[in-house]
């Protein structure tokens, strides 16, 4: 006759009741460090901005229904803020899940991230489909914008190539990364998109110009982009049209001096959520020009507000590299930062009338499904790569590191 187990002594807890208990406490932990090393401040602007993009689309969602509705199929007035709602918490998802990874992990997903997008990009004339005239999304499941995603990774991996100047000077960093730029340009105005092309164009030449490139390179560089400019107005159409309205005005493309119109209808205070008339005639009022929209129905001081977050932001990062040792590090988190705020200003030049149409939405608070996880995810590696214990002190980042000097 089998004999019974013997019974564990009093006051003692067996594996499998010890086994859950370690696993909280270590996610306990996790999450402790990860609350101590996370730049909370940055991570309040972000949310707060994102709350904001709420209201904002809330606001924009009946003109934009309105216009898209046909006889056979009519859009709820909310439509587009119930789908927002949804991609918001895909993207909150995406910017806490990347934040919580180590800076070597963030470093890796990103360079991963980077060689996938790519591949993407090249697979975007073969099987991509067609939206407005633009192919630039493939279907996997769902409709998948690489270029979006390919945002935040272009940064990590320009960080990474950069950094191994500090191994070995000598290595052609600044050619490989220039080599990249012209690839992605090269895929990007085939789809056509102009205006991505000119925002990894201006994160490209932030992230060189800190790696210690020499006046030379730089003016050269900048002779280069305005060739590549000055090619587009000649054999991209729709640039040509676009510049043309900005410097002339327009017709068929006019859709920038509309915005500014609906930007300052509602004066300082703004008309009231809903209340709004001149967003009715807006195109795309939920995306590339929801910042007009803010404007005429919270009024042009919310729209002060809203840049100066922005505003903020870029320099909360800036303070914070300060100190930073590591190039890759400093690398990376300015060209996120470059993209985020580069993206975020064409969009309100646009919106002023003070730059040409470029269909770029407003980061954070623009509707949106790639571009809404992929900017969540970006800034969620910002986040990452950001991390510190607050606890070691830290030297400045030398000239020597940067190249400078010899």
């Amino acid at each position: 006759m089998a004999s019974n187990p013997p019974l564990a002594p009093r006051g003692t807890r067996s594996a499998i009741e010890v086994t859950p208990l370690r696993q909280r406490r270590n996610r306990r932990n996790e999450f402790a460090i990860w609350w101590r090393e996370i730049d909370r401040t940055l991570l309040v602007l972000v949310l707060v901005l994102m709350a904001i993009g709420t209201a904002a689309v809330a606001a924009s969602s009946p003109a934009s229904a309105r216009r898209l509705s046909t006889a056979r199929i009519k859009l709820d007035d909310l439509h587009f803020f119930y789908i927002h709602l949804r991609w918001q918490f895909l993207g909150l998802i995406a910017l806490f899940g990347a934040s919580m990874l180590s800076r070597e992990m963030a470093r890796r997903v990103g360079i991963v991230l980077g060689f996938a997008m790519l591949a993407g990009l090249l697979l975007v004339p073969a099987i991509g489909f067609s939206v407005n005239g633009a192919r630039r999304w493939i279907n996997l499941g769902i409709s998948l914008q690489p270029s979006e995603f390919l945002k935040p990774a272009f940064a990590i991996m320009m960080a990474w190539i950069l950094s191994w100047r500090v191994r070995d000077p000598h290595l052609p960093v600044i050619e490989l990364c220039t080599g990249l730029m012209g690839g992605i340009a090269i895929l990007l105005m085939t789809q056509p998109d102009f205006g991505s092309t000119i925002l990894f164009a201006g994160v490209w030449f932030v992230m060189v110009l800190m790696s210690g490139i020499s006046l030379k390179r730089i003016g050269l560089a900048g002779g280069f982009g305005a060739v590549g400019v000055g090619l587009a107005y000649m054999f991209y159409e729709n640039a040509r049209h676009r510049i043309d309205a900005f410097l002339g005005g327009g017709t068929a493309y006019d859709q920038v001096d509309l915005a500014q119109r609906t930007l300052t209808a509602g004066g300082w205070t703004g008309s009231g959520l809903w209340l709004g008339t001149k967003k009715l005639g807006l195109p795309e009022a939920h995306t590339d020009y929801i910042f007009s929209v803010i404007g005429e129905e919270f009024g042009l001081i919310a729209c002060a507000i809203i840049v100066a977050l922005y505003l903020m932001l870029v320099v909360r990062v800036m303070l914070r590299l300060l100190d930073e040792e590591d190039l890759f590090t400093a690398l990376a988190a300015a060209g996120l930062t470059a993209q985020l705020g580069g993206q975020a200003f064409i969009n309100i030049m646009v919106n002023l009338q003070l730059f040409p149409s470029k269909g770029m939405t407003l980061p954070l608070i623009s509707y949106g499904g790639s571009s809404t996880i992929a900017i969540c995810l970006g800034v969620g590696l910002l986040l990452a790569i950001t991390r510190r214990n607050p606890f070691i002190r830290r030297e400045r980042l030398s000239l020597k590191q940067l190249g400078l000097v010899k």
